[in-house]
């Protein structure tokens, strides 16, 4: 028989651990939580510069294929999420960025979605923020998630700063206000030198409640239905499959690759489509799998006129220096995220506000022995700088659909990079703007020249060209499972998925556009706002009825 839970949560990561949280709160709510990844036991995790080896580990990281479409960029692109508590925020570069509040306007105003504007949304933002600047009444203060400023202070980031002002960029030392146009230092997700993932913030202070259950390396294959109401899950767990029950809702938050992926093999999406694999569907919802949207990440290096990179500080003696320090003390270099310094900007003049974002850090990667995350992250032995920048409003779409009725098989993704016009334009633009950028008189005199592409990539079709040579993945992806009220909508604006009873979906696949930025944040504000709706819902639903009986022991324990 399986075994009873009020709800089920599919997936550990940056919104399931904040469900948890959420939804065991409340004593009488018997909450299962199911990771398919490991605990977040590893060091590197915790480490903020061991990001490259947590990415490089298949035991902490998912891996997929992602081809081009028919336009845009040609090549095939490895995306990487976290497989482990606390998701890929255990596995991300730390920053914290809301986004635009237009981002969140745009979804209430124009698209109808209720309840996820910027008012509702900055609420969420505060209520989760523990800033180390203190409250505004933008900001938060003595929230679970605490955030604090890069203090990897460089002259060359410092002179790019001022490059920024004589560019018209106000300094930002705090980039998530409504307007966040303007430079400075990286806002990031790590207390007292430690990461401070998802896992860490929410979900660790609620392990010792005794209504939540965690299970790790258990693998969710599938939903289980009675007719249009879902009942349950179907999981692997290396001794078989096993079955748990949710008296009140399963809600997805496995992020947005397999929680689509998860729907489609249990019935729900492009009926059509779910047939030719043998899949008898559930909902017709043709949708599930369009509209993913990701960030399309562009790179400058810039070789430098003298000792003014941290390159050096990255092999040898020194990085054995750096990580004793840090055993120590938890201080220093390797207690820092990978970029030190964030800009948002307008590329193009007379745009209301910023299309591109840039991070910059005094340090170049070794491209000619870049073998992908699972090769190592090599940097050059010469003195040198990198900056990326990626369009905040990408309107390119792709794809993304199982390949076969098994759940071992890879998916189909198709990224379609730089197929939309707009795109291109700004992809063009970014890279004009990053180049004048490092040509501005307050760094000119520390640039020796520009490496990648090169200053003879000049023309907007060359520069294009690198464009499609260079494109590569934010680590973003989102929008396959969208909110709304249209054709291609998949839960409407309480996270339920249409036509369904008792199955949410809270991760970014419910983005119908990308925030203007990095994710991480949105990702955890939509698990906070998805919980208050799941509460709401609860305790105004005449027909609610508590479960009761005892707690389960199926507790796994994970550290």
């Amino acid at each position: 028989m399986a075994q009873k839970f009020d709800y089920i949560i599919v997936g550990a990561g940056s919104a399931g651990c904040v469900l948890a949280n959420k939804l065991s709160a409340d004593s009488r709510n018997r909450v299962l939580l199911v990771e398919a990844g490991t605990a977040d036991r590893h060091p590197m995790i915790h480490m903020p510069k061991g990001f490259g080896k947590i990415a490089a580990s298949k035991e902490h990281a998912w891996y997929y294929e992602a081809r081009p479409g028919a336009q845009g960029a040609q090549s095939t692109q490895t995306w990487i999420t976290g497989r482990m508590l606390g998701g890929s925020s255990s596995l991300n570069g730390m920053q914290y960025q809301r986004g635009h509040s237009e981002d969140y306007e745009h979804w209430e105003r124009d698209l109808g979605i209720q309840g996820w504007g910027w008012k509702d949304m900055s609420r969420v933002f505060r209520s989760m923020e523990d800033h180390e600047m203190g409250t505004d009444g933008t900001r938060g203060s003595g929230g679970p998630l605490t955030i604090t400023v890069s203090k990897n202070h460089t002259l060359l980031m410092d002179k790019l700063v001022a490059a920024g002002a004589q560019m018209g960029l106000r300094y930002n030392r705090d980039a998530n206000q409504p307007d966040h146009e303007g430079i400075g230092p990286i806002n990031a997700t790590i207390k007292d030198g430690k990461r401070w993932s998802s896992a860490r913030a929410f979900l660790e202070p609620a392990r010792a409640r005794t209504n939540l259950s965690v299970l790790t390396n258990t693998v969710v294959d599938r939903i289980s239905f009675e007719g249009n109401r879902a009942v349950g899950i179907e999981c692997s767990n290396g001794s078989g499959t096993v079955r748990y029950q949710a008296d009140r809702e399963v809600i997805l938050s496995a992020g947005t690759l397999n929680t689509t992926k998860l729907l489609q093999l249990s019935g729900v999406g492009d009926a059509q489509k779910l047939s030719k694999l043998g899949i008898s569907p559930v909902r017709d919802l043709p949708g599930v799998g369009q509209n993913l949207r990701e960030h399309v990440v562009l790179i400058m290096q810039f070789r430098l006129s003298g000792d003014y990179s941290q390159n050096p500080q990255y092999s040898g003696y020194r990085v054995a220096l750096h990580g004793a320090r840090y055993m120590l003390s938890h201080s220093g270099l390797l207690a820092c995220p990978p970029y030190d310094l964030a800009a948002f900007v307008k590329t193009r003049p007379n745009i209301s506000r910023p299309d591109a974002t840039l991070c910059a850090a005094p340090m170049s990667v070794d491209l000619k022995a870049w073998k992908g995350f699972s090769g190592g992250i090599k940097l050059e032995k010469e003195p040198g700088a990198q900056i990326l920048g990626y369009t905040l409003q990408p309107q390119s779409q792709g794809s993304v659909s199982i390949s076969s009725s098994s759940a071992a098989a890879p998916l189909d993704i198709v990224h379609n990079f730089l197929s939309h016009p707009y795109d291109r334009e700004v992809a063009i633009a970014t890279v004009r703007y990053m180049r004048a950028l490092f040509k501005q008189p307050a760094i000119l005199p520390y640039i020796k020249e520009e490496t990648l592409p090169g200053s003879n990539v000049d023309s907007d079709e060359a520069i294009l060209a690198f464009c499609h040579m260079i494109a590569g993945p934010g680590y973003h992806v989102a929008g396959t499972c969208k909110m709304g009220h249209d054709e291609l909508s998949v839960t409407d604006e309480r996270l339920r998925v249409h036509g369904l009873a008792g199955l949410r979906i809270a991760d970014l696949s419910v983005v119908p556009t990308l925030t203007s930025g990095n994710t991480n944040a949105p990702a955890m504000a939509i698990g906070w706002r998805a919980a208050e709706l799941i509460l709401e819902d609860a305790k105004s639903d005449a027909s609610g009825q508590q479960t009761g009986g005892a707690t389960l022991e199926i507790r796994r324990k994970t550290g």
